[in-house]
C-alpha cells in the first residue's frame, strides 16, 4: 500500500489527473486528499450531509481523475466532530454536544455553535451515528471513492469502529479504512486494538533506527490494523535520520509508505519500482534482536506464513559497525543460512560490517530437518519396555558416576535422587549398596523430601570401594492404601473397594513364600473372620499389613538408574593428618656428615612431641652420578656433593633400592619400626624419573624417547631445567605394559615394606589413564594405601587427578595470602565436584617453595600461615626449618631456599631462638581434640569488618550443628606487621539463636571461659599472636 498525499487544494480536474499520474509513476496505488466538501482547518466537515451540486461534482471529478491515472482515491474524514450548523446536527441535536469558542453575549440571540461533538460513547446516540455515517460513507463509495483516511480515530470508541467498518464492508468489502495514527500515544493506540482498520500509519520518519519505542508502536498498530504504512514526510521538518535510510527501511518493512506529492521527485528508482517488490506488510511482525551501543540494530521481519528476514541498521552515520553474525543467526531462529540481496548464500560467520547509515536485508534459508534413520526410530514394542518410573540427579556423584566419590570409613553416605512417575500413583524408591567384593546387595527405602526428591543413608564399615545404585517402582499397595484412607475419612468406601484391597493381599500372599507367606496368610485369616466390610478394611489398613505388603511387593514397572556409583571408603589418614617433611641425609647434626635412618630415628621423639602424625621423606633411592647437580642448583657438582635425591638411579639400583649412605634397606626397616613405636607413619616420595645412569636406560631402552643422535633429552618444567633427570615415555614402544607394571610393582614393593602413604612427584606430567589404573590396582590389593598428588597446575587437571584416585593434593593455598582469595578458594573446595573427591593438603612450604610471604614477614608470618593451614584443612604439612622460621631465599624474589638441601647437606637444630615449635605443637594438639578442625569441609566464612582479618566457623555437618548447637570459630590477622581490630558477627543463627542471645565461649588457645552477649562483638589480634580460636555453644558456660 503506497499512498501519495495531496495537501494542496485542487480546483481543476486536469491538474488533479496530472498529479495522480505522477503518483502512479512513482509507484503509488492510492492518493489521499481532503474531502471535496467544505471543512475547517482541523479537518471537520462543516456539512457532511449530501452536499451541494458543486461539491458532488468535485468529488466525481476527483474520482474520475484518479481512475484514469490508475490509482484509487482516499478522502480524509473526521467522524468525531462536525460543523455546528450542519443539517445532521440540526435534525438530530440529541446525537451531539454543541461546543463554541465564542464568549456568549446575553444581549444578543444565542449564536449557532461552531463545533458539534458526536456522542459515540452513548448507547442509542452512538448506534444512530454509526448508522448515519455508514450511509454517508457508502454513498461516497458508490460515487467511486476507494476508502477513507480517518482523522482523530482515537476519539471514536473501538466498538463503534467495529460496527461502522462491518456495515460498510458488508456492502463494499474493498473499501479501505486507514486510521491516521502518528502523534497518538501508546495508550491511545492500545485502546483501539481490534478496531478492524485496514491500515494504520507508523512514525518511521521520526525513528533514528535505535529507539525501542518504534517496536512498541508497531506492535500496537498491528493490533488495530491489518497493515502498517510508514510515514516518510515529517510535517514539522524534524526527520530523525537521512531520507535514504527511511526509504530503505520502508521498503524493508513491507514496502507500504505514505509521501507528500511535493516530494515524489526525490524518490530513488529503487523505491519507485514495483516489480518484484513488496507493497503490503499485512500480518507482518517485527522482532528486535539486538540494539547495541555501537549503533547496530538488528530486527527479525516475520511475514505471515513466510520465512523471516534479517534487517540490519547502522544508526551511526559516521562509523562502520561490525556484525555479530553467529549471534544473529541464532537469535533469528530456525535459519540455516542467509541470502543477500545479490543472491549470495552466506553462513552466519560471513556477514560483512555495516557502512555508516547502511540498511541491509537478508532473506533466511530455513534450517533443514535431520531425519531419523530407521535404526533411530524405535518400535512401539521397544518403547513399551522403557522405564516408566523416572530416576534423575543422583548424588553424591562425580561426573555422573564415571569416578568414585571419596569418604572415610565410618561415614554414612547420604544418597539423594529425583524419582517420579506419570499420573498420581505412589512410588517406592530404594538405595542398594555393597562392598565391591560382596555379591549380595543391602537395601534401604528412601524417604520423600518433597518436590520428588528422595533420600537414604548407608554406612561405610570397611576400607575400600563400595558400590551403590538407586531403584524405583510403582507402589500399588501404597496407592491403594492412600486412596482407601481418604475414602474412609470421607465415609465413601464401597464394598467393591474392600474386595479389591483383599484381592491385593491375596495376590501378595500367593507370590510369597516362607515366613512372609505365613504372615500374609494370618492377615487374610483375620480378614475372613470379619463379616463387615469396614472391619475388614481396618485390618487391611493396619501398619503391620502395610509392612508385610511392602516386603511382598513385586515392584511393577521397576526401573534402575543406569549407573552404578562408587565410593572410595578410605582410612582416617586420607582426610586428617599433620605431615612433617625432612631430608634424612641432613639429620646427623653435622653438615659435613651424611645422615642416616638411624639419625632420623633420634629425631622421632621431637617430631612426635610436636603432635605430627606423618614423617615424610623425599626419595631415598640411589642418586645418579651423570650430570649430578651441585650446591644451590649449580649445573656441575664438585667432588663429594651429594646431588639431588630426585635424580633417581645409579649403578647400585633404582626405584626399589635404598641409597647406601642412608643405611640401606635394613636401616629403613628399623626406621619403620621406630616410627610405629612413636605412633608415626612414614610417607615416601614416588618420583617417576631417572638419572641418566639409571639401570633402566640400559636394560629398557624402549621405555624412553631417544634423539636422532642417540642422546636423550633431560627433563624440563619451564622455567626450571633438570639436567640431572630424564623422563620415561609412557607410550614408548616397549612401555605398555612392561613399564606400567614395573612402576606398579615398585609401589607394591614399598607397601610390603610397611609404607602406605605416598607423595607422588609431578603426577600431572604423567598420563591420567596410567594413574587411574595404577591407583585402582594398588588399592584393589591394599585399600589402606593413600596417594598424595604434588601437582601445582591448572585447577581442572588437579581435580582430574583427584578423580583418578589421588586421595589428597597439594593446593594453591601456598600462594593465597589475602582475605578474599583465601575465602574464595576454600569455598570453591567446599562445593560441587571438588567437595566430592578433592582433599586439599595445605603445605605451608616445601623444599621447592620458599613462599615470598614468609621471606618478608618473619616469625609473625610463619604463625599466620601455620594458623591458616592447621584450621582450614584436615591435612597440613611443613618442611623442616619452617618451625625455626627459616626463609632465607636464594635471591630476592626467588622462591628457592638459599643452600637448599635438595643439593647439599644441612644441619638443623631442634629449637632456635624465636622458633614457633610450641605454637605448632599446640595447633596440632587442638586439631586432635576438636573434630571440627579435621576437615576443610564444614567451613563457613562470616563477617569481620576488616580486610586484614579472616574469620570463619568450623562444624562437622549441618545435622550435627543443629543437634549439638556448638561450633569452633577462628579469626586470623593476615597482617604480619601490625595488630588489627575488627567488629565480628557471631553466627548465632547457626545455633538456632536470636541476635540478642547469649552463648558460652571457650578460648581454645588460652583456656579462658566467658560469655558473649548478642550478635556483634569486637576483637583485637596482635601481630605477635595473630590468631584466636573459640568454641561457642548455646547454654551455660562449662
Amino acid at each position: 500500500m503506497r499512498i501519495c498525499v495531496f495537501n494542496e487544494a485542487l480546483n481543476d480536474a486536469t491538474g488533479l489527473e496530472q498529479r495522480c499520474v505522477a503518483a502512479r509513476e512513482a509507484g503509488c496505488d492510492y492518493v489521499v486528499m481532503a474531502a471535496p466538501f467544505e471543512r475547517d482547518a482541523e479537518g471537520r466537515l462543516i456539512e457532511p450531509s449530501a452536499g451541494a451540486q458543486t461539491q458532488a461534482q468535485r468529488l466525481q471529478e476527483a474520482v474520475q481523475a484518479a481512475h484514469r491515472a490508475g490509482v484509487k482515491l482516499l478522502i480524509d474524514v473526521r467522524l468525531d466532530e462536525v460543523g455546528g450548523a450542519s443539517a445532521v446536527v440540526r435534525d438530530n441535536p440529541q446525537w451531539f454536544r454543541a461546543r463554541s469558542t465564542a464568549v456568549p453575549d446575553p444581549r444578543q440571540p444565542r449564536a449557532t455553535p461552531e463545533v458539534a461533538e458526536a456522542r459515540f460513547a452513548y448507547a442509542q446516540e452512538g448506534a444512530a451515528l454509526v448508522e448515519w455515517w455508514s450511509a454517508r460513507l457508502l454513498e461516497w463509495v458508490s460515487q467511486g471513492v476507494g476508502g477513507f483516511r480517518l482523522l482523530q480515530p482515537h476519539q471514536v470508541p473501538v466498538q463503534r469502529w467495529r460496527e461502522l467498518i462491518a456495515r460498510v464492508h458488508a456492502q463494499a468489502p474493498e473499501v479501505v479504512f486507514a486510521a491516521w495514527t502518528p502523534g497518538l500515544g501508546l495508550d491511545a493506540l492500545q485502546q483501539q486494538a481490534g478496531a478492524g482498520f485496514d491500515a494504520a500509519f507508523s512514525s518511521l520518519v521520526w525513528w533514528d533506527g535505535r529507539g525501542s519505542w518504534f517496536f512498541d508502536e508497531d506492535s500496537a498498530l498491528r493490533a488495530l490494523a491489518a497493515q502498517v504504512v510508514a510515514v516518510l514526510d515529517a510535517p514539522d521538518g524534524k526527520r530523525a535520520a537521512a531520507p535514504e535510510q527511511h526509504w530503505q527501511l520502508a521498503l524493508a518493512l513491507g514496502g507500504s509508505w505514505l509521501l507528500d506529492d511535493a516530494h515524489l521527485a526525490t524518490l530513488p528508482s529503487s523505491i519507485r519500482a514495483t516489480d518484484g517488490l513488496p507493497t503490503s506488510n499485512a500480518g507482518m511482525r517485527l522482532r528486535p534482536l539486538l540494539r547495541e551501543a555501537t549503533g547496530l540494530t538488528a530486527v527479525a521481519i516475520e511475514p505471515l506464513g513466510g520465512l523471516p528476514s534479517l534487517l540490519l541498521i547502522n544508526g551511526d552515520t559516521q562509523h562502520v559497525v561490525p556484525v555479530p553474525a553467529s549471534d544473529l543467526l541464532r537469535l533469528l531462529g530456525d535459519a540455516e543460512a542467509l541470502v543477500a540481496e545479490d543472491g549470495r548464500t552466506l553462513s552466519g560467520a560471513t556477514l560483512e560490517a555495516l557502512e555508516p547509515g547502511e540498511v541491509r536485508v537478508y532473506r533466511s534459508v530455513p534450517a533443514r530437518h535431520v531425519l531419523a534413520v530407521p535404526r533411530m526410530r524405535p518400535r512401539a514394542q521397544t518403547a513399551g519396555t522403557w522405564p516408566r518410573v523416572c530416576i534423575e540427579s543422583v548424588t553424591p556423584s562425580v561426573d555422573n558416576g564415571r569416578f568414585p566419590v571419596k569418604r572415610t570409613v565410618g561415614d554414612r553416605i547420604c544418597v539423594e535422587a529425583d524419582a517420579f512417575c506419570d499420573g498420581h500413583d505412589r512410588i517406592a524408591v530404594a538405595v542398594l549398596w555393597r562392598p565391591a567384593d560382596a555379591k549380595a546387595w543391602a537395601s534401604a527405602p528412601m524417604r520423600a523430601l518433597g518436590n520428588d526428591r528422595w533420600r537414604a543413608e548407608f554406612p561405610l564399615e570397611r576400607i575400600g570401594t563400595y558400590e551403590f545404585r538407586v531403584e524405583a517402582w510403582r507402589d500399588v499397595f501404597a496407592t491403594l492404601h492412600a486412596d482407601l484412607e481418604k475414602k474412609r475419612a470421607a465415609n465413601t468406601v464401597l464394598p467393591v473397594d474392600v474386595q479389591e484391597a483383599v484381592a491385593a493381599v491375596q495376590a501378595a500372599q500367593a507370590r510369597s513364600d516362607g515366613a512372609l507367606a505365613e504372615r500374609l496368610q494370618a492377615v487374610l485369616t483375620r480378614i475372613g473372620a470379619q463379616s463387615e466390610p469396614l472391619q475388614q478394611l481396618a485390618i487391611v489398613l493396619e501398619p503391620d499389613t502395610a509392612q508385610a505388603m511392602a516386603l511382598a511387593d513385586d515392584k511393577p514397572f521397576r526401573s534402575e538408574y543406569p549407573v552404578t556409583f562408587r565410593v572410595e571408603s578410605e582410612r582416617r589418614a586420607a582426610h586428617f593428618a599433620s605431615w612433617y617433611e625432612l631430608f634424612p641425609r641432613s639429620q646427623s647434626g653435622d653438615a659435613s656428615r651424611h645422615g642416616t635412618f638411624d639419625d632420623v630415628i633420634k629425631r622421632l621423639p621431637h617430631i612426635r612431641a610436636m603432635n605430627f602424625d606423618v614423617l615424610y621423606m623425599p626419595p631415598i633411592h640411589p642418586i645418579g652420578l651423570n650430570n649430578r647437580k651441585g650446591r644451590n642448583n649449580s649445573v656441575t657438582a664438585v667432588e663429594g656433593e651429594p646431588g639431588s635425591p630426585y635424580a633417581i638411579g645409579a649403578t647400585d639400583g633404582g626405584h626399589t633400592e635404598v641409597h647406601a649412605e642412608l643405611g640401606g634397606l635394613e636401616g629403613f626397616r628399623r626406621l619403620i619400626q621406630a616410627a610405629r613405636a612413636q605412633g608415626l607413619e612414614v610417607a615416601l616420595d614416588f618420583a617417576i624419573q631417572c638419572a641418566p645412569d639409571h639401570p633402566w636406560l640400559k636394560e629398557h631402552k624402549d621405555w624412553f624417547t631417544w634423539r636422532a643422535d642417540g642422546s636423550i633429552p633431560y627433563a624440563e618444567n619451564p622455567p626450571k631445567k633438570y639436567q640431572d633427570i630424564v623422563n620415561v615415555d609412557f607410550y614408548a614402544s616397549g612401555a605398555v605394559p612392561d613399564l606400567w607394571n614395573t612402576l606398579r610393582d615398585a609401589v607394591l614393593f614399598w607397601v610390603n615394606e610397611g609404607v602406605t602413604l605416598f607423595r607422588v612427584d609431578n603426577p600431572h606430567t604423567k598420563p591420567f589413564p596410567f594413574w587411574e589404573w595404577l591407583i585402582a590396582d594398588v588399592r584393589g590389593r591394599r585399600p589402606d594405601v593413600v596417594f598424595l598428588s604434588e601437582a601445582f597446575t591448572r585447577p581442572k587437571m588437579m581435580y582430574r587427578l583427584a578423580k583418578c584416585g589421588f586421595s589428597q593434593s597439594y593446593t594453591y593455598f601456598t600462594w593465597r595470602n589475602h582475605k578474599h582469595e583465601l575465602q574464595a578458594y576454600v569455598e570453591e573446595l567446599n562445593e560441587g565436584v571438588p567437595r566430592e573427591c578433592f582433599r586439599p593438603h595445605f603445605f605451608v612450604n616445601t623444599p621447592d617453595i620458599n613462599p615470598l610471604f614468609l621471606q618478608t614477614s618473619g616469625r609473625n608470618g610463619h604463625l599466620i600461615r601455620a594458623a591458616l593451614a592447621t584450621t582450614l584443612s584436615g591435612l597440613w604439612g611443613m618442611y623442616q626449618g619452617f618451625e625455626l622460621c627459616e626463609a632465607t631465599p636464594l635471591a630476592p624474589g626467588k622462591e628457592e631456599y638459599l643452600d637448599s638441601e635438595k643439593f647439599q647437606l644441612r644441619a638443623w637444630p631442634e629449637r632456635a631462638p624465636g622458633d614457633i615449635v610450641d605454637e605448632i605443637t599446640r595447633f596440632n594438639q587442638l586439631r586432635r581434640m576438636h573434630p571440627e578442625l579435621q576437615s576443610h569441609l564444614g567451613t563457613r566464612f562470616y563477617q569481620a569488618h576488616n580486610d586484614q582479618v579472616l574469620y570463619y566457623g568450623k562444624f562437622l555437618d549441618t545435622g550435627y550443628l543443629s543437634r549439638s548447637r556448638t561450633m569452633v570459630l577462628v579469626a586470623i590477622n593476615l597482617d604480619p606487621h601490625a595488630g588489627q581490630d575488627a567488629d565480628i558477627e557471631i553466627p548465632l543463627w547457626e545455633l538456632g539463636l536470636p541476635d540478642h542471645a547469649t552463648v558460652a565461649v571457650d578460648d581454645l588457645w588460652d583456656g579462658h571461659r566467658f560469655e558473649w552477649h548478642g550478635k556483634y562483638q569486637h576483637i583485637r589480634l596482635e601481630a605477635t599472636r595473630p590468631f584466636a580460636l573459640w568454641r561457642i555453644r548455646a547454654g551455660e558456660v562449662a
